[in-house]
């Protein structure tokens, strides 16, 4: 048994010998400080050497994890036993056509369809009835009366074994439709434009696009994005319907190594918006959407540190941009200009307030709904355009905030927040309702009677969850652990009742066992969310967990900032005082507690993994950047340059280098008994490159960890594609992870 292992083990380890990665000394040398990096010869992607390697890796990983074979098959079962596996999405109108999405029992793949819908009356465009989705079907394996196909993925899919859309945009004429295909995982896609009266590809094909391609107006240009030698959106190109590649035309370019540009359009129709941006930084280029072959103007031309985005709006008969920015607003707030005076002094619609941060704002022709977070859970709330633009927050019936002062038992932790809502002229608001215990669901606003509350809610569909699933046999609260800088630190919980004694109130109980997820960069927020998978975790006694570090921005831009560049540890050590606080308050032990996060949230997986071994049984690193100094020394590699903002730049600045080389998980491996680990790569991850994780596990080989390297060989950053295809992989994580636990049988 290697000496520095950690955690429970339930099978015979006596005929699964690890692969042993060869030694070949590479020298860095930065700043004066020379590391010798014996695994960087595992980046040689095309070499038959490394290949041989990671298929040995998933042999051993395979070899190791035969006996949770009937597991993974049993929580597969679980999976489809509770989807209803044949579904139709709820409609969603844009123009002449009601679009929506059904997925077959036993394909991988959704099927984009549509059907004619009621024309739209000009003496009464606000009509419900003509913005209210068809039913749902009695039967939904049977296509809709007067279905049209716009794509079905499982045909495109054919002959691949890995398949992703990029881009997916339909003409406003309703004829041509716009798709991006990726067949490697690379998310380098291959555009096309297809007739969709008679089902035909148009010669037309783009190889080498980014995502976010989309038509004019018109429907005569298509406008896409394509990427530098570092993989990075640098170009957007016109490229009129029906003619030769070499004919488009490059209609902006930007050379700033550190930004990334993406385009798209108003809502409205009546703006093409281009826009350049770093993780700090942004600036925005319009172009009058019916002059498609002009020049695109800048708004805000480009200060380092502010960032904003544009929506374009109509109040009291003036075209006007509502512009979110954080300009002297370290949260954000809502300014409107005019359009044809972008530099003219701006009205201020949503004022900052410290806390409250503001995370963007949608017009319609006759409301606005505004997104923000507060109390670090997401919000919505709308304001009609007549006969006030007064704010109304969206709440469902029943539900309540959770205040931060306190955790509060019994309250349910959720998100709202509007989704499918294309149209400018659409008198409905279509939002949703999360949390951790009910299944997602749908509804329609009535946005003119938005005052009335729930009066003016349809429910249109909650997630259908098949057998004998009841939301009243869960329950969700949060908590909070205190880091060791006196910074509170919020806990997300949910579990099922009688199975947990430590979190139902028995007196007495045994420590439960907790499967503890954190990210903590990007300012992204972890948001409750339901999840099929995660039941058949909570039906086993399972505790789910979420530490909300810094880094992350369920807390305000002040919460991201504190978890950045020079201050990237508190993420760590903040997952560090949760994990604590479990095991303190008598929720779990360390034999009984796995981590869990992936990409950045893997760094996380690998710092805690050198910080705190002895508080988890199991590490689950998911594409874990855990080499993070080698990638960002490496400004030839995708997207290094652009990450700078995020963790600072070694290359240049000696204080960063040493700073992160003190975080860094690979090159901290040291002599001491680790958990066990698992981590999940892809071959074809152009974001956290595979060479990471191989590296990691070779060099917690070396001191004795026990240590598993899966790695997909027809993926990406994602993971594998197809619904199917997903359930297996994450059911070998679930078994692994429930194995650590003492709960594979």
């Amino acid at each position: 048994m290697p000496k520095a292992y950690a955690g429970q083990v339930s099978h015979d380890l006596s005929n699964a010998t690890p692969p042993v990665a060869a030694q070949k000394p590479h020298r860095r040398e930065h700043h004066g400080d020379v590391f010798v990096d014996h695994y960087e010869w595992l980046r040689e992607k095309e070499s038959p050497e490394v290949i041989a390697h990671l298929t040995a890796e998933n042999a051993y990983a395979e070899a190791r994890m035969a006996h949770l074979d009937g597991l993974r098959d049993r929580i597969v079962d679980e999976i489809k036993g509770r989807t209803l596996e044949t579904d139709m999405s709820i409609p969603v109108r844009e123009g002449d056509w009601w679009y929506y999405g059904r997925s077959v029992e036993g394909l991988q793949y959704g099927i984009q369809c549509r059907v004619p819908a009621v024309p739209i009356d000009p003496a009464n465009p606000t009509d419900p009835a003509a913005w209210t989705p068809p039913p749902p079907l009695d039967d939904p394996a049977q296509p809709r009366e007067g279905e049209q196909i716009v794509i079905d993925g499982n045909v495109e899919a054919e002959g691949h074994d890995f398949f992703s859309i990029g881009s997916l945009d339909v003409s406003d004429d309703g004829r041509w439709l716009l798709f991006a295909i990726d067949t490697e995982g690379d998310e380098r896609y291959t555009l096309r434009i297809r007739d969709l009266s008679t089902g035909e590809n148009l010669p037309d094909e783009i190889t080498e696009t980014a995502a976010g391609a989309f038509f004019s107006p018109d429907g005569q240009f298509v406008f896409y994005s394509t990427v530098d030698e570092s993989w990075r959106p640098d170009t957007v190109w016109r490229h009129r319907v029906g003619t030769e590649r070499a004919d488009d035309v490059a209609v902006f370019h930007e050379p700033d190594d550190g930004f990334w540009v993406g385009a798209g359009r108003t809502r409205s129709g009546r703006y093409l918006v281009i826009e350049a941006a770093s993780s700090i930084t942004s600036e925005t280029h319009v172009l009058d959407a019916t002059t498609p072959e002009g020049t695109f103007e800048v708004v805000w031309p480009r200060r380092d540190g502010v960032e904003y985005d544009l929506e374009h709006a109509r109040l009291n008969g003036d075209d006007v941009w509502l512009v979110t920015h954080n300009d002297g607003a370290p949260d954000f707030q809502i300014v409107a200009v005019p359009v044809d005076a972008p530099h003219a002094t701006p009205v201020t619609l949503v004022p900052h307030e410290p806390g409250r941060r503001v995370e963007g704002i949608d017009a319609f022709e006759r409301f606005l709904v505004l997104d923000y977070r507060a109390d670090g859970l997401p919000r919505t709330a709308v304001a009609p355009l007549e006969p006030t633009t007064e704010l109304v927050e969206l709440t469902w019936p029943g539900s309540a905030w959770v205040e931060l002062t306190a955790p509060i038992e019994g309250d349910k932790l959720v998100s709202i927040g509007a989704r499918g809502n294309p149209e400018w002229s659409q008198p409905l608001l279509r939002f949703g309702y999360a949390s951790f215990t009910e299944p997602s669901t749908v509804a329609s606003l009535d946005v003119a009677r938005v005052r009335e509350g729930a009066a003016a809610m349809t429910v249109l569909k909650q997630q259908p969850v098949l057998g004998d699933y009841r939301s009243s046999d869960y329950a969700e609260r949060r908590e909070w652990a205190v880091a060791a800088d006196g910074t509170r630190v919020p806990i997300s919980l949910v579990w099922k009742k009688g199975l947990v004694g430590s979190l139902d109130g028995v007196e007495g109980a045994q420590p439960s066992a907790v499967h503890l997820y954190g990210y903590g960069s990007y300012e992204s927020s972890i948001d409750p969310g339901f999840s099929i998978p995660r039941l058949s975790l909570l039906d086993r006694g399972v505790v789910f967990a979420i530490a909300h570090v810094r880094g992350g921005g369920e807390l305000g831009r002040a919460w991201y900032e504190n978890g950045k560049t020079l201050a990237k540890t508190n993420t760590f050590t903040d997952f560090v005082a949760v994990a604590q606080h479990l095991v303190d308050t008598g929720v779990t032990a360390p034999d009984r507690l796995v981590a869990e996060g992936g990409s950045a949230g893997g760094l996380l997986m690998g710092a805690v993994a050198n910080l705190a071994p002895q508080l988890f049984a199991g590490i689950l690193a998911d594409v874990p950047f855990v080499d993070p100094l080698t990638s960002i020394l490496m400004p030839e590699l995708p997207l290094t340059v652009i990450e700078w903002d995020e963790w600072g730049n070694p290359l240049d600045d000696p204080e960063v280098y040493a700073y992160m080389k003190g975080y860094a998980p690979y090159e901290n491996v040291t002599e001491q008994t680790y958990p066990r680990i698992l981590a999940v790569t892809s071959l074809n991850d152009t974001r956290v490159l595979y060479v990471e994780p191989a590296k990691w596990v070779a060099r917690l080989r070396e001191v004795g960890a026990d240590a598993l390297l899966r790695c997909e060989m027809e993926a990406g950053h994602g993971g594998v594609s197809g619904r199917y295809s997903a359930w297996k992989q994450r059911a070998i994580e679930l078994a692994w992870l429930l194995d650590v636990l003492g709960l594979g049988d």
